[in-house]
């Protein structure tokens, strides 16, 4: 019988969305970490008018013209992912740490000194960064009063439109107990689960994984006085996520002609990949030596995805069932599901600097993103017409602001930096509004550059244990702690 389902989820699944693609799927991409070298970092990422940083490119492609030799750039990153959980009442902590290789570039500079023409600099840069850690580790635990995990194999079992997916979801409940017909009427299905409420429920989930980008950028500036620049983005990302949703109830049995299931465990790994394009255009109008304006727009990332998932059903204690059936255990196969696309919305940046001569700066960087414009797409149009309905109306503009200072001292150099970002839900009781504090040191010598910085980050979201059939969430306050060493050299 498994090996029928696999067929179908190959042959037929392309008829209709199996996956149940939620609106946090969408936004995994849709939002950036702020990522890059040491010093882009320290400053808040507020980099839009102040240029001369690899990263900088990534916000406005004109900055890549503020050097003024080659210049290349190394950067790794200590990334520490830290979630406290609350589940009705219950208080959890998981935290997770990684080292990456965050980000690796060089520009070339050339520079037009005959005086023939007004177009008197021009830059080419080739760099790549991790935009986003995907890394992560969250355990939920407590006492739900209410709902018992088993409604969502209820809901699968009842789905109106049914898939392979669906079939399959139903197959796996059936067999172990979950789910059984009902007595009124044989064409639809509920749970086997004894109610009563106070069920205790357990949720671990791992992450591994990364949104990478590589960017090649062209730069010319006219008369030192504007800078015009242009990126075109590759995007790539590989994303695996693992967990255990775990159920007890001792609830009174249900009634002997109908199984009572007392213990679930559901097991899933869902892995992710696949690549995209996007592209940005910018502009710097150099106001005079002190003051320079930016203002930059970053396109719609288009990507073209793919995901296979695994699971498996157990459950134990099973009460009013055949001898041996007791504990049931049902071993899913790899479903492999038809390639869709995504597009994450476009970003406009609009940014102010103000340099005091040799001494420093401060930095300025608002920008706008409209995720409701987030949208999913394959040859079956319709197929996404309620998941895309639910993100124009769930989500909306969200405004975000970079300020970031630097103040240098003979050879050193001594940075800090805030950034605010917007939740991009209407209602940001789903994900929080986002505040990040960074600071950091650079010593300077002569033909290079060492970079160091701290930068800690706060959010919190509701994060659902299953993906439909129950609206109970858990409240995560979410605290990302970067370390980032960023060494760099003229050459």
């Amino acid at each position: 019988m498994k090996k029928i389902f696999l067929t179908l989820a190959f042959s037929i699944s392309v008829v209709s969305i199996a996956q149940e693609i939620t609106t946090n799927d969408a936004l995994r991409y849709a939002i950036d970490n702020m990522n890059g070298t040491a010093r882009f970092r320290s400053m808040g990422g507020a980099f839009g008018a102040v240029g001369g940083d690899l990263s900088a490119i990534n916000i406005n492609p004109a900055g890549s013209l503020f050097f003024n030799n080659n210049f290349a750039s190394v950067s790794v990153s200590n990334f520490n992912n830290c979630n406290e959980s609350n589940y009705f009442g219950k208080m959890n902590k998981e935290s997770y740490s990684t080292l990456d290789l965050n980000q690796i570039g060089a520009v070339f500079v050339f520079d037009e000194n005959s005086g023939k023409s007004g177009w008197n600099k021009i830059s080419f840069a080739v760099n790549y960064e991790n935009t986003k850690n995907l890394d992560n580790r969250l355990f939920v635990s407590g006492y739900n009063p209410y709902n018992s995990i088993s409604q969502y194999f209820v809901d699968q079992a009842n789905f109106v439109t049914n898939t392979p997916f669906n079939d399959y979801q139903y197959e796996m409940a059936y067999e172990t107990y979950i789910i059984n017909p009902s007595t009124a009427d044989p064409n639809v299905f509920v749970s086997n689960v004894s109610p009563g409420g106070n069920y205790y429920q357990d949720f671990f989930t791992t992450a591994n994984g990364y949104n990478g980008k590589l960017t090649a950028n062209i730069a010319t500036s006219y008369k030192n006085k504007l800078f015009l620049g242009l990126n075109l983005n590759a995007h790539f990302t590989d994303f695996v996520t693992t967990s255990r949703l775990y159920e007890y109830n001792d609830n009174p049995e249900n009634p002997s002609s109908q199984p009572t299931v007392r213990e679930i465990v559901f097991d899933n790994q869902l892995s992710s990949y696949g690549s995209g394009f996007s592209f940005n255009l910018g502009a710097i109008y150099k106001v005079d030596e002190s003051l320079r304006l930016g203002v930059a727009y970053e396109s719609p990332t288009w990507l073209r995805l793919k995901e296979e998932l695994v699971q498996d059903l157990y459950t134990y204690g099973n009460v009013n069932v055949p001898a041996g059936d007791q504990n049931r255990y049902y071993e899913g196969p790899i479903f492999i599901f038809p390639a869709y696309k995504l597009k994450t919305p476009g970003r406009v940046t609009a940014s102010a600097t103000y340099i005091f001569g040799k001494k420093g700066l401060i930095s300025i960087d608002v920008a706008s993103k409209d995720y409701s414009k987030t949208e999913y797409k394959n040859s079956y149009q319709n197929n996404f017409r309620d998941i895309n309905s639910q993100l124009s109306n769930e989500l909306t503009t969200a405004y975000e602001v970079r300020i970031g200072g630097e103040y240098k001292i003979k050879q050193w150099s001594i940075r800090g930096g805030y950034r605010f970002e917007e939740s991009p839900y209407k209602y940001n009781a789903v994900i929080g509004d986002l505040t990040s504090y960074s600071t950091g040191i650079g010593y300077n010598f002569g033909e290079s550059r060492l970079d160091l910085s701290y930068a800690n980050t706060r959010r919190d979201y509701n994060q659902n244990l299953i993906s439909s059939g129950m609206t109970d969430t858990a409240r995560i306050k979410n605290i990302q702690d970067n370390i980032t060493l960023t060494y760099a050299i003229n050459f």
